[in-house]
């Protein structure tokens, strides 16, 4: 009786050492993660299921570029700002901080890394990422529609692409459906805390930048995968549309990416006892630069960015073209974009490669379609083996950058390598020669 009390006290004095008015105690206990079969625009990994977790502390705010550079004296952000939450950072570099962080406060390291392997002590008093389950029940803070306000999220609320609010695809020429209409876009961060907290005081869960978490992409169905090619990051960015902001959504990216929309936030607390050790590596078995250059157009954009790509390296080409071809009209084709994407179309297409195994290094090029890739994009990923190959992105777009095409690509080609990418502004002006020249320098 003696020693369980002393456990208790021992448990007890841990947790009241630990009251940082940065972090909120969250009480565990069971949700329903993912997302219902009605929710719209939901994605086919969000099965919803029945999830327990136990008690641990979340960080208020993502962690800022002030708190980055005291401890690692490196700031790779591309949104300068002491207070701005830092992006640019790999998930690799995201543990390598909670290490950093639980060591200058003298206490148990949550991790150990050799190169892409990581092992969590479960045990461990120390700071981490929270694991997926963890950051979703945060998120919701006791709700179970898409956005933790529990309506549809608007610009003076969070930190995204607010031209472009839940709904807007299918509402964009009957904007008075809408239940939040269009709003600011300020095409950057913001310092943390500039929008109002969830239920459980958590800012900016929806949006500013997406945010890391331990586990490695899979379904849902497989259980705490150890081995894998992706890493999960939660809660959408300054440039994604409101429906990539959803509670349930699920983003994923290569462990050693840095994405300019990307950060973390922190957590504590032990969830057992033993180790979890995981690893999320890419690999190409091909040693050789064999290159296609594959891409779909539309307004011709893409098609000139991917010419002047073939003139710098010589290498062949390859028009991805449906077999029903999109309006030439453009209100039309947006209003046929947005249904392929709702549906998850996958149009047949034109032409076929051959020997596509041939190839090491694919450079795909694309418009950005309502922040996601155009569904031919989709239709080609799927037509060949990717395993092993070297992906390579390129994309027109508006103002949105990438979006969340590059999760798109993630997820159907899980075996590729994916490089840094190229997002080039409408057609990309005087400097996009330079700018092509610089991207195959860094990544070829």
């Amino acid at each position: 009786m003696r020693i369980l009390l002393l456990v208790v006290m021992v448990m007890m004095f841990a947790n009241a050492a630990f009251a940082d008015d940065d972090f909120v105690h969250v009480s565990g206990g069971k949700f329903l993660m993912g997302s219902p079969e009605n929710e719209n625009w939901r994605s086919d990994d969000e099965t919803q299921h029945e999830v327990s977790v136990g008690d641990f502390f979340i960080s208020r705010y993502e962690v800022t570029q002030k708190e980055y550079y005291a401890l690692t004296h490196d700031n790779p952000s591309t949104f300068r700002g002491d207070n701005k939450p830092v992006e640019n950072v790999t998930w690799l570099e995201a543990v390598k901080f909670c290490n950093l962080k639980s060591e200058a406060e003298n206490l148990t390291p949550a991790y150990t890394i050799d190169g892409g392997k990581v092992t969590w002590d479960l045990a461990a008093n120390g700071y981490r990422l929270p694991t997926e389950a963890e950051w979703e029940f945060a998120c919701r803070a006791g709700t179970s529609t898409p956005f933790n306000l529990e309506h549809s999220i608007g610009a003076d609320e969070a930190n995204f692409y607010g031209h472009y609010p839940y709904e807007i695809e299918e509402n964009y020429f009957s904007q008075s459906k809408l239940t939040t209409k269009p709003g600011i876009y300020r095409a950057e961060t913001v310092d943390v805390g500039s929008f109002s907290p969830n239920k459980f005081g958590l800012y900016d869960m929806h949006g500013n930048v997406g945010e890391w978490c331990w586990d490695i992409y899979a379904p849902y169905s497989d259980s705490s995968p150890e081995t894998g090619t992706r890493r999960v990051y939660r809660g959408g960015g300054w440039n994604d549309f409101a429906k990539n902001m959803r509670s349930a959504y699920r983003a994923a990216a290569p462990q050693e990416r840095r994405l300019y929309n990307v950060g973390f936030r922190l957590a504590r607390g032990a969830t057992g006892t033993g180790t979890i050790t995981t690893h999320a590596v890419q690999t190409a078995t091909s040693t050789g630069k064999k290159i296609l250059i594959a891409f779909f157009t539309w307004s011709g954009n893409t098609q000139g960015i991917a010419y002047e790509i073939q003139k710098q390296t010589g290498a062949e080409i390859f028009e991805i073209e449906p077999v029903k071809a999109y309006s030439e009209n453009y209100n039309t084709v947006l209003r046929e974009a947005q249904r392929d994407q709702h549906r998850q179309a996958r149009p047949e297409l034109r032409g076929k490669i051959k020997d596509f195994a041939q190839y090491d290094i694919i450079m795909l090029g694309y418009p950005n379609w309502w922040a996601s890739i155009p569904m031919p994009i989709a239709s080609f990923l799927e037509s060949y083996d990717f395993s092993g190959k070297v992906i390579m992105p390129f994309c027109s777009h508006g103002g949105g950058r990438f979006g969340q095409s590059l999760t798109a690509i993630a997820k159907l080609a899980p075996q590729a390598v994916i490089t840094e990418g190229l997002s080039v502004h409408y057609s990309g002006g005087g400097a996009l020669k330079s700018n092509i020249a610089k991207w195959l320098a860094d990544n070829l």
